[in-house]
């Protein structure tokens, strides 16, 4: 047997490279995650829209030797199954060039070590014209006027990737300039997901600040968890020698949040479309939005957000891609995470049907009675034995039929298409604003007065357990208590 040597013919591979698939943010995601991976603690993005149009970014982390930009430039710098770096984002080695190229034409790099200047450049270009894998090394002089070289000069040591000949960035674009601006606002807005963990001061993470046109990116944190509930401890899942760390966030109900935290949680797509698991690799977010196929999206599941932490030995069995967008979590993790699910939506589904902490305590009065009917469904009517019917029928009792009549009605033409509408949109229902304390103590006032004067405290009680009053008590038995209620 013999063997021969059949490299890949350059021109024809890396052009095919460009096809995999790579979105605009996607690919500067990507040349961020070495900025990480080298320690940087700034990150500076620019754009450059119009005549010799380009795209930096630009680090402070430790830089790179001669050697070591050599090798960052190879296809296949690493081997992906080589044990790395705990803090490594990176896999194939292919990540830098794939998603640079998949933009641009030119891709040039320089990178800065004490007083030693470094830099590499691909052409796609030069390399159709030699036929070959020709990387152009570049000296000082013929770097003068590249975009970013300046504020790479003020730093000890950093890298600067410039992207030039925005071929595919211009693909289909009529107005460049005007396309550019919206492309880097979907830009802004991935970084500040995908890296929100690095952004904010998480403990016992890498901190970052990451600026975009001089603007500095905010973490965007999709679990919101100043607001939302955790419901039980983190679950840890043991690997062979790694961990799976779990943690699941029940969100606010809508109602509960203002219109900017609604956007801030679903964007356009809504809430909805969010729901599921949000793997990290090494805090870095690869996935989210996804419940895997294990179970299906719905409204009730909705507010339900898992946070899976995976370390990045674990990349094979989690089948990562180059593009770092897709990850399926492997046949052990699955088993525990669809039991974790099941548990986590039901948790979803009292928060919409028990919209606050008093409503789930049996011995609250509510307005709406929910019943379940002989065909299977529901029926919700308004509660009879309320406290303020049952005070108005007790003080007038010839208008009870009447009464009655007018809430059969009102039961009848509940608007359930309209509410199911506004509630899958996300609206804010603003109906519960109304019962504010100074309109809850007019109603307590107004039934008092016609209340017999020896049966006071029975009624004050039993209304202090029904709705709305029972969101107020501590405020109204204190008025109670001096005798507020007694003009």
């Amino acid at each position: 047997m013999r063997s021969i040597d059949l490299p890949p013919y350059a021109p024809i591979l890396m052009e095919s490279t460009r096809a995999i698939g790579y979105s605009l943010e996607a690919a500067i995601a990507d040349v961020v995650d070495n900025s990480i991976a080298a320690s940087a603690h700034n990150i500076f993005i620019n754009f450059f829209p119009v005549d010799e149009e380009y795209v930096y970014i630009l680090d402070d982390g430790c830089g790179m030797d001669s050697s070591e930009i050599t090798r960052a430039m190879q296809y296949g710098s690493k081997n992906p199954n080589d044990v790395r770096n705990i803090n490594d984002l990176g896999r194939f080695g292919l990540g830098l060039k794939t998603a640079s190229l998949s933009q641009c034409r030119l891709l040039t790099v320089v990178s800065k070590r004490g007083e030693e200047i470094v830099c590499r450049q691909w052409d796609l270009d030069y390399v159709n014209t030699m036929e070959s894998w020709a990387l152009k090394v570049l000296d000082e002089n013929e770097i003068n006027d590249l975009p970013g070289l300046h504020a790479l000069m003020q730093l000890s040591s950093g890298t600067l990737v410039v992207w030039q000949k925005l071929d595919r960035m211009r693909l289909g674009e009529l107005d460049f300039e005007s396309a550019m601006g919206k492309k880097m606002d979907d830009v802004r807005a991935h970084l500040s997901l995908v890296y929100h963990r690095y952004l904010s001061n998480e403990l016992g993470n890498q901190r970052i600040k990451i600026s975009l046109n001089n603007l500095q990116l905010l973490p965007d944190d999709p679990f919101m968890e100043k607001k939302s509930e955790i419901p039980m401890d983190d679950e840890t899942m043991i690997i062979g020698q790694s961990r799976v760390i779990v943690r699941t966030y029940i969100l606010p109900h809508p109602s509960k949040l203002e219109k900017v935290e609604i956007d801030q949680l679903g964007g356009k797509e809504g809430i909805r479309r969010h729901q599921g698991f949000y793997v990290y690799r090494n805090k870095r977010l690869l996935v989210w939005g996804t419940w895997f196929h294990m179970m299906r999206q719905a409204e009730l599941s909705k507010l339900v957000r898992i946070r899976v932490d995976i370390p990045n030995d674990l990349d094979d069995l989690w089948t990562l891609d180059i593009k770092k967008s897709t990850a399926i979590p492997p046949e052990i993790v699955r088993k525990n995470l669809k039991a974790l699910i099941e548990r986590m939506s039901e948790k979803s589904k009292r928060t919409w049907t028990f919209r606050g902490k008093k409503e789930v305590d049996d011995r609250v009065e509510h307005v709406w009675n929910r019943l379940k009917t002989n065909s299977g469904g529901y029926l919700y009517e308004i509660n009879r034995k309320h406290s303020i019917i049952d005070s108005f029928v007790n003080r007038y009792p010839e208008t009870k039929n009447y009464l009655y009549a007018i809430l059969k009605q009102i039961e009848g033409t509940i608007p359930l298409n309209a509410l199911y509408v506004d509630l899958s949109v996300d609206e804010k229902i603003d109906n519960e604003t109304m019962n504010s304390i100074k309109e809850v103590n007019e109603i307590m006032r107004s039934v008092m007065k016609v209340t017999d004067p020896n049966l006071r405290q029975g009624v004050f009680e039993s209304m202090i357990e029904s709705e709305p009053f029972v969101q107020y008590e501590d405020i109204l038995r204190e008025e109670y208590e001096r005798g507020g209620f007694n003009d």
